[in-house]
């Protein structure tokens, strides 16, 4: 199986020309941070969201 001109094997790519683990390493981490990054952004835009329905309910009430 050729996956590329660079490249013998399977077991060579996964290698990285004996870098293979922090090549992978850090496509992991970049991976999880991006992840845990539209994580967060979802929660804190849930947040505000429910912070902005609670004011203007509150304002509502005032207005009575």
């Amino acid at each position: 199986m050729n996956l590329s001109f660079q490249f013998e094997s399977l077991g060579d790519f996964f290698a990285m020309g004996n870098y293979g683990f922090y090549v992978w390493l850090s496509y992991g981490v970049s991976i999880a941070a991006m992840i845990g990054l539209i994580i967060y952004s979802r929660r804190e835009q849930q947040q505000i969201l429910h912070k902005a329905k609670r004011e203007v309910q509150r304002e509502a009430q005032q207005k009575k």
